[in-house]
């Protein structure tokens, strides 16, 4: 039993911030605040001083700490710049190998369907998987050295920036 209900939003209207609030009257009795007279005092100078210094050295602090932090966003914009395009790289390879993967066992099926023996089946199966291990171990020495590169590449763009900043 599902019931339907369309309810038209009502659109509130803010007072103006001047206008007194109405809060509802509970039978509490309702006070002033009391008002205390404040003498009309003159700042001393050397209070005054220490105030106007400590402005000054909050908006040197303030004017230091946006350089810092610009800085920190450039280094970190080369050094992803960088990883990313290195990175870019690796994928590329991936894929590379990926395909290579790929033919190579299209290729692979398409000579053990051709097998007239159990012994022929045997020895392509055994030559391939020698075939495949040199290749595998091929690709994880050229992806370790592409891993290595960018994080070599990306650590030196890191290390020279900050060595750059300070």
């Amino acid at each position: 039993m599902t019931e339907t209900t369309t309810a038209t939003p009502k659109a509130k209207t803010t007072k103006h911030a001047g206008a007194p609030v109405d809060i509802p009257d509970y039978g509490i009795a309702k006070f002033e605040m009391p008002k205390f007279d404040v003498p009309n005092m003159e700042m001393p100078e050397a209070f005054r001083e220490m105030a106007e210094k400590g402005v000054e050295h909050t908006r040197d602090a303030c004017k230091q700490a946006k350089v810092a932090s610009e800085e920190a966003f450039d280094l970190l914009e080369n050094t992803y710049a960088t990883a990313t395009k290195r990175a870019t790289d690796y994928n590329h390879k991936l894929f590379e190998i990926a395909r290579t993967n790929t033919h190579a066992a299209f290729d692979y099926v398409h000579e053990l369907l051709g097998a007239k023996s159990p012994s022929e089946f045997i020895e392509l199966s055994t030559a391939q998987m020698r075939k495949q291990f040199e290749v595998a171990s091929a690709q994880n020495k050229e992806l370790c050295t592409l891993g290595q590169e960018l994080a070599t590449e990306a650590a030196g763009t890191l290390k020279r920036d900050v060595q750059g900043v300070q």
